[in-house]
């Protein structure tokens, strides 16, 4: 199994457009954001460049190698150019803890009894016994 990098670092382009920020990635196909201010648009950049990575490694797309800064910067005009540094490590832990819907079927009886414990969180019973099934010590982390 190829080992995953912990980090990555691709050129993003900040472009100031009247009022908000807009962000995109040019070696990264879909990959771009807006946001009001700044600081808002450098941490909406690295959310957006590690989820993109992470969907790119989860099925298995190529993960081009990035442009040098200093030939995205020639290519920029004014806008402000950055490296954004994706975290891939802390990314994949949190990808893997993120909720997943399930759609499942229960015998009526069972629905039932189990409208008598309104407190009863389901979610969190289906959990414990995956866990207990599974004889799972730690939580999944990708990695």
């Amino acid at each position: 199994m190829e080992k995953k990098p912990p980090v990555y670092c691709y050129p993003a382009i900040f472009n100031d457009d009247e009022g908000f920020w807009s962000v995109r990635f040019p070696d990264l196909e879909n990959a771009f954001t807006t946001a009001d201010t700044l600081d808002q648009a450098i941490l909406e950049a690295k959310t957006v460049l590690e989820e993109c990575l992470y969907f790119r490694e989860e099925s298995r797309d190529e993960i081009p190698q990035p442009t040098p800064l200093d030939e995205i910067r020639r290519s920029a005009g004014d806008a402000l150019v950055q490296l954004v540094v994706a975290d891939m490590a802390q990314a994949r832990r949190e990808m893997s803890q993120r909720a997943v819907k399930k759609t499942l079927s229960i015998p009526y009886w069972m629905e039932e009894e189990l409208k008598k414990v309104p407190t009863l969180n389901v979610s969190g019973l289906l959990q414990r016994a995956v866990i207990k099934e599974l004889n799972l010590k730690e939580p999944y982390t990708a990695g």
